[in-house]
């Protein structure tokens, strides 16, 4: 019996991901406007895919869509940041600890190894973009292998402005050396099954990298309102 061929995406699936990456790459800039006739225009489909995109994007706290004024691209505040950082931070360090109870195999922990090599790889190189990816790919398998879907469902939303935020600030940090060594530090107490020490050291990686991004966006007055 021949397999069905999957289903091809839907003009508001397709709408969604295009607008999805114009916001991450800058193209639809933050605290700009744009009507949905242009957007459609731009995109080659109708309004109606456009709108339903809109509603998706909004919410996740990507854009704002405004009665006969089109949307808005939301600009993220550090004031927003802070909080986020604070929701990821606790979501994160019951992943690092839930994951360590688990007393998971090497196999098992083959992912985050991988992310971590990525990671040593690119500071090497000084491929701060390489490094960023593998880094999102580092927290996302963490969250994942705490093995919480609603963890899991909050993280990837409040992610997404985390990837915002650092898209305009990642050429203005330092080379994030120590950062790779707290990843590391985590994986080893996940590994030897050390929730208490896998959770300390999370955070304080995470606490770090907040100040660093606030930092950043309060001295160059980035994405903010």
């Amino acid at each position: 019996m021949t397999p069905l061929s999957e289903k091809p995406p839907s003009n508001s699936q397709r709408a969604y991901q295009a607008l999805r990456d114009m916001i991450f790459s800058g193209e639809l800039a933050p605290g700009s406007d744009h009507l949905e006739s242009e957007m459609a225009s731009r995109l080659g489909v109708s309004r109606t895919p456009v709108r339903e995109a809109a509603l998706m994007l909004e919410s996740q706290g990507l854009l704002e869509l405004r009665p006969r004024k089109g949307v808005r691209i939301l600009p993220v505040s550090p004031d927003d940041m802070a909080e986020i950082y604070d929701v990821l931070t606790e979501l994160e360090c019951l992943a690092a600890r839930s994951a360590a109870e688990k007393r998971l195999t090497d196999k098992s922990l083959q992912t985050l190894t991988n992310a971590i090599e990525s990671m040593e790889l690119a500071v090497s190189a000084g491929d701060l973009e390489q490094w960023a990816q593998s880094d999102d790919a580092f927290h996302r398998e963490l969250v994942r292998l705490g093995g919480n879907s609603r963890v899991t469902a909050i993280f990837e939303m409040m992610n997404d402005q985390v990837r915002r935020a650092r898209a305009v600030t990642l050429f203005m940090r330092d080379m994030p050396v120590q950062s790779n060594e707290d990843h590391r530090q985590v994986y080893e107490a996940i590994k030897a099954g050390d929730a208490k020490r896998a959770g300390e050291v999370h955070r304080s990686h995470r606490q770090n990298a907040k100040q660093m991004m606030l930092d950043l966006l309060q001295k160059h007055r980035l994405l903010s309102v």
